[in-house]
């Protein structure tokens, strides 16, 4: 009801946009494939909890203003001119009834700030992969209020993108971290064959996403949050490149290690290699907010119970400066905290590494030379998360920083296999590799 009339909201929705207008979840995901019609319904979502809810505080979001008049100011007031007032000094729609929905942007991490300190109701994000996790923490802080009103964020996401690994975290995997609460996250996947509107009126539209690459046409008509369009390992594959916990692979004749340390996160791997030369990913250690001290320690106790003796961890150079406050290198800090085995200066040359990293999962006649076990789930997940640098496509991106750890140690870890011998490049086997004492303390 609006003004004591009757509103209609136009159209039939379709059975997944049913369970989105259904779903009381704090935080309801509506994604997947292209074409699903999630627009259609976050507008109709909002306009009819503006009239059930009198005087409720809506956020409809997208990165950039440009995509949000096109994609929905301009629609609403096509369809909703009669009940919706669009104030551009406000950027707002407003109803007789004192509910209102604000249209805000979300281009850069300063933008996500200005939402500190307000208080929303209702928030929707529209493409939400789109905007990093620490924009997307900035818009749930705002979600709050003392009025007797539902709180809720709704949010449309296709798979790729800058916030492409936290959307997979809540609502793909749905692996939850402390105040996480699962059963604030409800994921409905779209489909574009879910929305026969389209699929009627428009049949070319579904023959232009079976035409796309292989990997868009993945992501944009199937929906997978495994494969996407940027994604810098394309060619990770869980089937090839990943063994089942008590797999075996091969006999392992070498053990070691290799460490990228960070307050942020640390990431350890734990590695064998066989008699062929073809590398294992035993186990992996990430935690985040250790010391130095805390670190070496957790290393030790991770490297204790190795099956074989560790020979060696290759680490990221930057271990090996001088900290101002007391003067030692990171590696002496460690080395003095716990008992190490020694700790080596890994070959950091990003693009060298990641060519390097590449021709193990390549391998030799269609096997993979490297095998990462399914325990190791950061690893990954991080691995399939990656992406590309926009500026240099043969480098992976910083941003997401949080799924750069892993990988960054693996990339360690075989560039460690690779030595130099008057000259010559030297590939060891059977953990033939040395390194010099100068390695362990400079």
């Amino acid at each position: 009801m609006s003004g004591g009339q009757t509103v209609h909201i136009r159209g039939t929705p379709n059975e997944k946009q049913a369970q989105f207008f259904a779903s009381r979840a704090r935080y309801t995901a509506y994604g997947g494939a292209r074409g699903g019609g999630k627009s259609w319904a976050l507008r109709r979502k909002l306009v009819g909890l503006c009239l059930c809810y009198p005087g409720i505080r809506c956020l409809l979001v997208r990165r950039t203003l440009v995509e949000l008049k096109a994609n929905h100011i301009l629609p609403l007031l096509s369809e909703y001119g009669a009940i919706l007032r669009f104030s551009s000094g406000e950027n707002a729609f407003l109803m007789d009834n004192g509910s209102r929905i604000e249209c805000g942007y979300c281009d850069s991490e300063r933008d996500a700030l200005r939402y500190q300190g307000q208080e929303y109701d209702i928030i929707a994000i529209d493409e939400a992969t789109q905007l990093s996790e620490t924009q997307f923490a900035c818009l749930k802080a705002a979600l709050r209020g003392v009025r007797d009103m539902p709180r809720r964020m709704y949010l449309t996401c296709n798979p790729g993108g800058v916030g492409h690994v936290w959307v997979k975290r809540l609502f793909i995997d749905r692996d939850f971290r402390a105040g996480e609460r699962e059963e604030d996250y409800c994921f409905i996947s779209a489909r574009v064959w879910d929305n026969t509107v389209l699929t009627s009126s428009d049949p070319d539209y579904v023959r232009g996403l079976e035409s796309l690459p292989e990997r868009l046409r993945a992501a944009w008509l199937e929906g997978r949050w495994d494969v996407f369009e940027g994604q810098f390992f394309s060619e990770f594959d869980e089937n090839k490149h990943t063994l089942d916990v008590g797999e075996e692979r091969g006999h392992a004749v070498c053990s070691f290690a290799a460490m990228d340390y960070g307050f942020d996160r640390l990431a350890v791997l734990l590695l064998s290699e066989d008699e062929r030369g073809r590398l294992t990913v035993e186990r992996e250690l990430c935690r985040s907010g250790l010391t130095l001290g805390e670190a070496a320690r957790q290393l030790e106790r991770f490297l204790s119970d190795a099956p074989h003796r560790v020979e060696y961890v290759v680490a990221s150079p930057d271990l090996w400066n001088r900290r101002q406050d007391s003067g030692l290198s990171g590696v002496a800090i460690m080395m003095g905290a716990a008992k190490l085995p020694p700790l080596c200066r890994a070959d950091d040359r990003r693009v060298a590494g990641w060519r390097r990293l590449r021709e193990y999962l390549h391998g030799k006649d269609g096997v993979s030379d490297l095998r990462i076990s399914k325990q190791c789930t950061e690893l990954i997940s991080c691995m399939q998360s990656l992406l590309c640098d926009p500026h240099r496509i043969e480098d992976a991106a910083s941003h997401p920083h949080a799924v750069t750890h892993a990988p960054e140690a693996l990339r360690y870890a075989v560039m460690s296999r690779v030595g130099i011998v008057d000259g010559q490049t030297i590939e060891p086997s059977g953990g033939q590799f040395r390194f010099s004492v100068r390695d362990v303390w400079d």
